[in-house]
């Protein structure tokens, strides 16, 4: 990629994040350039900042999966957008910075009525959660889904598509306070993970059939309870491994009750597979969005340069949704 004149990004030099100029961006074939106005921190940030979560090949090294601004210029083939829209942006990296390029195929218009920190809060949580609950787990009306870590920012997006589609959602939570939140936003019922097990209530909730779809990022140490509570022809979908990478699983009774274990990460996605999510984002999700139906939840916008406060309250695991980083104090 060709670059030119100077930007400003966040950047890491000895685990310290640190507002530096950088060159300047330009897109390329099928790419788009957005003068950045907001990002938005996300738990990958903190691991990839730890050096555990490397982006993909390819992949700009700043932090940031998320961006919202305006189109700055399009790279040759580029019919999506054009030079003055108010778009977001789904990235594999890059969106800590002033300027940001990203696929073409990943940006959509911001919503109408949305600010920009608004929109920074949109692509990365609302994708996560249609993409693994609606396409990857195949969620019908009716269902019971289990959602752990309710009050994170996919766990906000998915309480809202499942309360929007008619499923029956439950969740599990660090606190009371975030309990009632979840409700309040549209879940049925959940539980305190400090005061009880999940799999103790699982059946008393679902009527005795078990969840039809479980969305998982803790993984490990969850597993078990996880297809203890899942209905037969039940889906899990693990999104993340906070609570370890290996398990044990109990295959006889998976066998028995036709159960799926089905992992799935975003980012790593083609392009080609980011766009059409985004694609059915825009057809499914947009106009809920437009219609106040859903909404981004924010806990907190903080201007980037204060990015280290930002980074130390999501790692507290005290927030409920997402934390917003402002750009030269855009909203």
């Amino acid at each position: 990629m060709s670059q030119s004149k100077s930007a400003r990004a966040v950047l890491i030099e000895d685990n310290r994040l640190l507002w530096s100029e950088v060159p300047a961006l330009k897109p390329e074939i099928g790419e788009v350039l957005i003068d950045n106005k907001a990002s938005a921190v996300n738990r990958a940030d903190l691991v990839q900042r730890q050096g555990s979560y490397p982006p993909p090949p390819g992949a700009s090294e700043i932090l940031g999966l998320e961006c919202a601004g305006i189109v700055k210029s399009v790279g040759e083939g580029v019919t999506r957008c054009s030079v003055g829209d108010r778009v977001c942006a789904l990235l594999s990296g890059g969106g800590y910075a002033t300027e940001v390029v990203a696929p073409a195929g990943q940006v959509l218009p911001i919503p109408k009525g949305f600010s920009f920190t608004q929109a920074a809060a949109l692509p990365e949580v609302f994708a996560t959660a249609w993409l693994n609950l609606f396409m990857e787990a195949r969620l019908q009306s009716g269902e019971y889904v289990l959602l752990h870590a309710g009050a994170s920012g996919v766990g906000s997006a998915a309480i809202q598509l499942c309360r929007a589609f008619d499923v029956q959602a439950f969740v599990t939570v660090g606190n009371q306070s975030k309990l009632e939140f979840c409700i309040q936003l549209g879940a049925v019922n959940g539980i305190d993970r400090h005061k009880g097990k999940f799999v103790e209530q699982a059946q008393a909730w679902t009527q005795g059939k078990g969840f039809d779809v479980i969305l998982d990022p803790v993984g490990g140490n969850y597993l078990k309870d996880n297809l203890r509570s899942l209905a037969t022809d039940g889906r899990l979908v693990v999104i993340g491994l906070m609570g370890g990478a290996t398990a044990e699983i109990p295959l006889a009774g998976m066998m028995v009750k036709r159960q799926r274990i089905i992992g799935s990460t975003l980012r790593a996605r083609s392009i080609a597979s980011k766009s059409m999510v985004m694609d059915s984002l825009k057809r499914n999700v947009w106009p809920l969005l437009e219609a106040g139906t859903v909404k981004p939840v924010i806990d907190k916008v903080i201007a980037i340069q204060e990015v280290e406060k930002a980074h130390s309250l999501v790692e507290s695991n005290q927030t409920i949704g997402k934390v917003v980083l402002a750009i030269d104090g855009e909203s």
